[in-house]
């Protein structure tokens, strides 16, 4: 038999066609669509408003894509698009014109405005400013696959689903789930088969015409209750800052970030005021606890309700276990004085995360359950009532014994160290732990501040915490540190035997983040005084800095990728990170660089930072190139965008000391700064920061007495 000709498929015979190959589906992008999210429901459309189902276009809610299509025609034709922008993270305006067909003016007399809420509300407005009146059909035509957000996202498409006529407007039901849309006034003519909701219009000069639109999901996948939004008459869980700034990029990030924010809060449905973020839209619409967790953190300057509803909310999904009796074992270099934590006890559950190209997956259950001690103990500094504390205690030692399961042992992997807190007991056995930087940076604040919770509030363990996070520290600087030409840099990650990953990566900024403590002051940091040093040069060099911000991996590295969630794009909070923990080690310099970076990227991005963008080296007249799979709105880029400036106020306060430091940075990279409007033990807090690096606190409560760093 004869072998078939290059190229043709097993059985097909020589001479016929070959069969066409199935298409190819790609990951939806979100990088040029305008997105309005209010949790739990976002839309997603191209800047002239129309939805045409394509891609990830659509209104959406609890994750179901409720309509995916909602074109708009006027006489039969498209009004052509004009302008298409936010007005809040919730809403957007649409703007776009029409001829009256015959009309001799070559001015268009018609302009149709689309007011859009995520929620699925839609105003339709025809205004008419010709000298004749306009006698024209208006159609919508619409059309749902009741598709699921992350089937959509993942470049799957089902058809459409066919309509139903439903009082004054159209039905859809299918895959368990059923959603409609609904107009007033009431269409003149409703065209089932075709999904064509028809008005014949009648405007006179001068006059204007509107419709009503919403888009409701009926019913929602089986599973639970899912979580809402921020209902009617829960306020926000912050208060109404105002930001004065010379630098008007900065004035107009604060109240942007927040905004954004805002956008993404969610409740459990049975705890409607225990608020907390959604990881971002659309790709992680969810909760998240490690995102959740920095959000909350640093919003703390507005008010410690966020922090007090993020930590019940995940309080309430940790993993509870059962600790062990009196004799359990303590793995070796970690503090004795409790029993340790049996699998998986104490962890907040997080999804897995990419590493990389250097470093395997983690488990972002790690960063949260570390996170959640920081957060309770620096929420309790800015007044976080006593008796929420003390209601919370149980979880943060919890999540102290799951860190102290975590301490790897002899062939476990790098002994002495910590390890990804939600490993299994087989692949203990398995395969050896990675001990990441940034890891040890936040098992160490970790300890610092569990100790300070645990003498605070009379429970046992603060001084063996104490010990072993001072035992760590010494650990790290000798085994961690990694010589070179440059005068040397942490290891990534340090592997069984002691061998490093020397991969140069954004990761290290981890290390200047080393929490607050009592009376203003901050804690001391794994690095000294000079590693610390040479660290802030190598965030400032190039190889990380790409005028941007940082990039995520080393541009010298073979691996390195500028569109690479973790090989070399910008991810905006760990720059964020970097810019507050230079400035509080002193290196402003470098801070101000980074900061430069970012306000200048934001400007870019109509002050709405993405959560990252290409890693790319800036160059004059060129913006930065966004990233496909970004979320924007991102609770950490917002959160980040509000922590990016605060922090050069450098505002320490120790409500149960009575006490706030105020630190600025001398050099006030963002010139004369005046904050107002924050919270500090729960009262309003005031300060202004003068072009020569000199604070003066406006408003407190008297109860505080105030400090200077």
């Amino acid at each position: 038999m004869p072998l078939p000709p290059p190229g043709a498929s097993p059985g097909t015979a020589p001479g016929q066609p070959r069969p066409p190959a199935p298409p190819r589906t790609q990951a939806a992008a979100a990088h040029d669509l305008l997105i309005c999210a209010a949790a739990p429901a976002l839309a997603a459309s191209g800047t002239d408003g129309q939805l045409r189902g394509q891609g990830l276009q659509g209104f959406y809610r609890s994750g179901v894509r409720t309509l995916a299509r909602m074109e708009l025609r006027l006489g039969g034709i498209e009004p052509m698009p004009l302008q298409g922008a936010l007005t809040s993270a919730a809403e957007a305006r649409f703007v776009g014109s029409v001829r009256i067909p015959g009309d001799p003016d070559p001015d268009p007399a018609l302009t149709v405005e689309r007011l859009r809420h995520a929620d699925g509300t839609e105003t339709v407005t025809v205004r008419n400013a010709g000298g004749r009146p306009a006698r024209l059909p208006l159609e919508i035509t619409f059309g749902t696959d009741l598709g699921l957000l992350g089937d959509i996202a993942a470049g799957q498409r089902s058809a459409d689903l066919p309509s139903q006529v439903q009082s004054a407007g159209l039905r859809w039901a299918g895959h368990g789930r059923s959603a409609s849309v609904s107009a007033r006034p009431t269409p003149h003519a409703v065209l089932a088969g075709a999904g064509v909701l028809r008005w014949d219009l009648e405007v006179q000069p001068g006059a204007r015409w509107s419709v009503d639109l919403q888009a409701e999901l009926e019913s929602v996948p089986p599973g639970g209750r899912p979580p809402t939004g921020r209902g009617q008459g829960v306020p926000l869980p912050w208060s109404e800052p105002e930001v004065r700034c010379d630098d008007a990029r900065a004035q107009r990030l604060v109240p942007a970030s927040l905004d954004a924010l805002a956008a993404l809060l969610l409740a459990d449905a049975d705890r409607p005021t225990d608020l907390y973020a959604a990881s971002g839209a659309p790709w992680r619409f969810g909760l998240t606890a490690a995102d959740a967790l920095w959000a909350a953190r640093w919003t703390l300057p507005f008010g410690t309700r966020l922090a007090a509803g993020s930590l019940r909310a995940l309080a309430r999904r940790q993993h509870a276990g059962r600790h062990g009796g009196p004799g359990t074992a303590t793995p070796s270099g970690a503090p004795a004085g409790a029993a340790a934590a049996g699998p998986g006890e104490g962890l907040i559950p997080g999804p897995m995360r990419h590493g990389g190209p250097e470093l395997p997956p983690t488990c972002t259950a790690t960063e949260a359950t570390l996170l959640f001690v920081t957060v309770l103990a620096e929420a309790w500094r800015w007044g976080l009532p006593r008796h929420e504390v003390i209601e919370l205690l149980p979880a943060m030692e919890r999540a102290l014994a799951s860190l102290r399961a975590s301490v790897a042992e002899g062939p476990d992997g790098p002994e002495g160290f910590v390890v990804d807190l939600s490993r299994a007991p087989e692949e203990r056995s398995s395969r050896t732990a990675v001990a990441r930087c940034e890891v040890q940076a936040q098992a160490y604040r970790a300890a610092l501040h569990g100790a300070e919770l645990l003498a605070a509030f009379a429970r046992p363990g603060a001084a063996e915490w104490l010990s072993w996070a001072a035992a760590l520290r010494e650990r790290f600087r000798e085994r961690f540190w990694i010589d070179d030409l440059a005068g040397g840099r942490p290891a990534a990650a340090l592997l069984g035997g002691g061998r490093t990953v020397p991969a140069v990566a954004s990761s290290f900024v981890h290390l200047l983040d080393v929490g607050l403590s009592r009376e203003g002051g901050l804690h001391e940091g794994l690095l000294d005084r000079e590693q610390t040093r040479l660290l802030a040069q190598r965030l400032a060099a190039p190889e990380l800095d790409c005028g941007w911000g940082l990039r995520t991996l080393s541009a010298k590295s073979p691996r390195f990728n500028p569109l690479g969630h973790r090989s070399g794009a910008v991810r905006v909070h760990e720059t964020a990170l970097a810019v507050a923990g230079l400035a509080d080690a002193g290196f402003e310099r470098e801070a101000g660089q980074l900061l430069e970076g970012l306000l200048g990227a934001a400007e870019h991005f109509d002050g709405r930072l993405p959560e990252m963008y290409a890693g790319e080296q800036r160059v004059t007249g060129c913006p930065p190139v966004p990233h496909p799979a970004a979320c924007r709105p991102a609770a950490l880029s917002a959160a980040a965008g509000v922590h990016l400036v605060l922090s050069m106020a450098g505002i320490r306060p120790d409500a149960p000391g009575g006490r706030v430091v105020v630190r600025p940075a001398s050099s006030t990279p963002l010139g004369e700064l005046q904050l107002t409007g924050l919270r500090v033990a729960g009262e309003p807090f005031s300060a202004r920061v003068s072009r020569i690096g000199v604070a003066v606190v406006e408003e407190a409560s008297p109860q505080l007495q105030l400090g200077a760093g």
